[in-house]
């Protein structure tokens, strides 16, 4: 399947200038770009686990 490059087909955003990340699959931005760039995932990540969890939890329902 051959997707368009659209900006809705987009996970995930860099803004450098700005110093944010956005996430789009999950409505997240955040504003330390450069500490994620160096490594700093652990919030990213925590924030994408609770919102899996969330989708997990409201599918079985």
């Amino acid at each position: 399947m051959v997707k368009s490059g659209d900006r809705s087909d987009k996970i995930r955003t860099y803004n450098f200038p700005q110093n944010r990340l956005t996430d789009h699959r999950i409505g997240l931005t955040m504003y330390n770009l450069s500490e994620i760039m160096e490594g700093d995932l652990d919030e990213i990540i925590d924030k994408l686990k609770t919102a899996d969890r969330a989708e997990r939890l409201s599918s079985d329902e």
